[in-house]
């Protein structure tokens, strides 16, 4: 707990855009172009984070700092949740913009949403006797 936990979203046309399509029928053209304006994480714990852009990719030779974009810090373990994990969901805001070639033009809004499952724990300290005696770790509650 009160680790950095990094969103983000892999970035393809899929996840990202912009995805461009087109349809014609004999006299009309129309283009749609869509991307992602922003992505609502709730994150199972009361709280949302809204990210702009992507989001940066966590990789461990960044250490324990928070994202530089988009990321949140738990303030209690999920240990007595249900299955001792929070219900993250992250819903992507598109925007679509079509035009035809009779010159209309027109915006449409949609939201597409992911969920998992994310486990926060905390770090138990360990005391090691240097003069090599036994020492027992604390005891582990409630997920193990």
């Amino acid at each position: 707990m009160n680790m950095p936990v990094w969103l983000w979203v892999e970035k393809t046309e899929n996840t990202w855009g912009p995805i461009v399509r087109s349809a014609s029928v004999p006299g009309l053209s129309v283009t749609a172009t869509a991307h992602v304006k922003a992505v609502n994480w709730a994150l199972g714990d009361g709280n949302t984070v809204r990210c702009e852009g992507p989001g940066t990719p966590y990789d461990k030779a960044m250490g324990i700092k928070d994202s530089p974009d988009c990321g949140h810090r738990y303030k209690k373990t999920s240990r007595e949740l249900p299955k001792c994990t929070y219900p993250v969901t992250a819903t992507a805001q598109w925007d679509i913009t079509w035009q035809s070639t009779l010159g209309d033009t027109g915006q449409i809004s949609m939201t597409q949403q992911a969920g998992t499952q994310l486990r926060i724990g905390e770090a138990i300290p360990v005391l090691v006797d240097p003069d090599g005696g036994e020492v027992a770790a604390p005891a582990k509650g409630g997920c193990g």
